[in-house]
């Protein structure tokens, strides 16, 4: 009989301890931690990231995951308020232990949120609000962002617009960064293109967002007599205004009329017909205007799964999910300093083709979807685009802010 000192048998049973723990510990999940609008009138956006992102963790669950972790997905109601998005993500990090972070539908939001995220020390991909301040002048390290931002966005629509016989012009847009960030950017856009456009600047109209009647500042705009109109309401606000200036013929003045992200699809669904035609729209993401696998995938994957075609929000999300993946394999870990090397200024595929996120900023370099509205899509229920724009990011990204510096 072989005999064992205490010492050898201690030894031996630390192994076994260590190796019986190994793949409890492999199993635990990636924890990623969602921060979006989930109530009020805005909660649309939140539901569609929520399908978006839910849709790529179950195809990435079903292939085994990433490193041989599952992905778990937990999402937290942001509110529209910078305070509460705050007490959430030191939450999500300090109690809940979270990996990653996701989120962010208002840029007042992203600019109360995103100078705290060095304190939390985890990697954040931004897949809505679109404050260029956030990867710019606010810019850190563990911020990233896939979705168009306000510069990217409002260099498109004022290229279109510029090439208009419109003139003189105006803004609706909601009194927050949002609102005057796209009138700041489109106006310096369109009088780089055409010198001689006018800005009406004493004729401009920030209702609050949220607010609920809008007619006020319809009959300001029309009583102001623009050639041009650019509209930066968005989610409820927007179905909201374009019911009652439809009450008040606010589209028959024969304005040009350019809607910031008016192909939102959740807005679309909302108003059906009563979208005019003859306005242009934009969006970070239009589903029918990208002709490649990925995008054929997404789309039909989504519209077996929720019944309606995907909004930005929801490729958005979707694309974080697979940014994520493709940077914890190339760093071969979750460790947040490694992920961010990996992920800055990796190409990865997304719904739009490649996707890069620059290392200067690492804004993501992609370009917005502008079409003038037409007929009705019968199928989905919302109007089509024609004369569809797909802008080329690195055409219409600014250079680094020179106050980034990572």
């Amino acid at each position: 009989m072989n005999k064992f000192s205490p010492s050898m048998v201690l030894g031996a049973l630390a192994v076994a301890g260590m190796l019986s723990s190994a793949p409890a510990q492999a199993q635990d999940p990636i924890r990623i931690g969602g921060i979006y609008l989930m109530s009020g009138s805005a909660a649309t956006y939140g539901e569609f990231a929520k399908q978006g992102a839910t849709l790529a963790i179950d195809e990435v669950n079903a292939k085994g995951g990433v490193l041989g972790r599952q992905l778990h997905l937990q999402l937290e109601d942001g509110q529209g308020k910078a305070a509460t998005a705050i007490q959430l993500a030191r939450k999500m990090v300090y109690q809940d232990k979270v990996d990653f972070m996701m989120g962010l539908d208002s840029s007042g939001v992203a600019q109360g949120l995103v100078p705290v995220l060095p304190e939390l020390g985890k990697p954040f991909i931004i897949t809505h609000a679109a404050t260029p301040d956030a990867t710019g002048k606010l810019c850190n390290k563990y911020t990233f962002r896939d979705s168009v931002n306000v510069a990217q966005m409002m260099a498109g629509g004022a290229e279109i617009a510029a090439k208009t016989d419109a003139i003189k012009w105006t803004t609706i847009g909601p009194d927050y960064a949002f609102g005057h960030q796209s009138w700041e950017y489109f106006s310096d856009n369109l009088k780089a293109h055409n010198p001689k456009v006018v800005l009406m600047s004493d004729q401009l109209a920030f209702p609050r967002f949220g607010a609920e009647d809008y007619t006020p500042f319809i009959n300001s705009v029309m009583q102001s007599k623009p050639d041009g109109v650019l509209i930066s309401l968005w989610g409820g606000d927007l179905v909201n205004f374009v019911r009652q200036a439809n009450e008040r013929g606010f589209f028959k003045q024969g304005y040009k009329v350019f809607m910031n992200v008016g192909a939102a699809t959740e807005v679309l669904t909302a108003l059906g017909d009563q979208m005019p035609a003859g306005v242009w729209l934009g969006t970070r993401y239009w589903y029918a205007s990208w002709d490649n696998p990925m995008n054929k995938h997404f789309v039909e994957a989504y519209k077996k799964a929720y019944n309606h075609p995907p909004s930005y929000n929801a490729e958005g999300a979707y694309t974080a999910i697979y940014a994520f993946k493709a940077g914890i394999e190339k760093a071969g870990s979750v460790d947040s300093e490694k992920f961010i090397n990996a992920l800055s200024g990796l190409t990865i595929q997304a719904p739009t083709g490649n996707l890069t996120f620059r290392k200067g900023d690492h804004q993501a370099l992609i370009g917005p979807t502008w079409g003038l509205t037409s007929a009705m899509n019968t199928e989905d229920k919302i109007r089509s685009l024609t004369q569809i724009h797909n802008f080329d990011g690195a055409k219409v990204t600014p250079p680094v802010d020179p106050a980034c510096k990572l």
